[in-house]
């Protein structure tokens, strides 16, 4: 079993923020792909389903960002799954808008909520879906930027990398992350 996690925060008026993107991966795997309807658990929502051959559970936590490591460490240790099956999808500031990486480990480059996963698990080996929401330009800025909505002129890229994600999440729950990234990159390609 997998254990997939979303990251957010659970306020209606903060669904569209740019930090919410995690959330939005999730919602649209789980649809895509005929989940289990979400239910309350492990202080967040979860919804089961199967892609690529192995069963998902989806989490997302309810905790706000700063706290999700309340919601995964107790759904890990519930389900047994050990950190290397977890994979957390997260707005990355260093990427350029609509782009995505893939990384298992490493360092947590100022994400609240991936400090307090890697707090809360004792670890940094666990998957991370980085997803690219673009640098306001001064750090300043940052913090309106991630709790700030996307933009109308934002719809069509974000509407294309999530339907990308979910497209090719599969090759992610086998384990492929490269054919996984190279997937959702010809997919999220502007045709002319």
């Amino acid at each position: 079993m997998l254990l997939w996690v979303g990251l957010g925060n659970p306020e209606p008026s903060q669904a569209r923020h740019r930090h919410n993107i995690g959330f939005m991966a999730l919602d649209v795997i789980a649809r895509r792909h005929g989940f289990s309807p979400w239910r309350k658990r492990f202080k967040g929502e979860v919804a089961e389903g199967m892609l690529g051959g192995q069963k998902v559970l989806a989490l997302k936590p309810l905790t706000y960002m700063n706290l999700s490591g309340e919601a995964v460490q107790p759904a890990a240790a519930f389900t047994k799954i050990p950190p290397k099956a977890i994979t957390v999808f997260h707005d990355e500031l260093d990427l350029a808008p609509g782009k995505v990486r893939v990384k298992l480990g490493g360092g947590v480059a100022g994400h609240n909520g991936l400090r307090d996963i890697q707090r809360a698990l004792a670890t940094p080996d666990y998957w991370r879906v980085r997803l690219g929401i673009g640098h306001p330009g001064h750090k300043d800025r940052v913090h309106g930027h991630v709790l700030g909505n996307f933009a109308s002129v934002d719809a069509p890229w974000v509407e294309r990398l999530l339907d990308a994600v979910a497209d090719a999440a599969p090759r992610l729950a086998e384990g492929k992350a490269e054919e996984f990234m190279t997937r959702v990159a010809l997919l999220t390609q502007e045709t002319p």
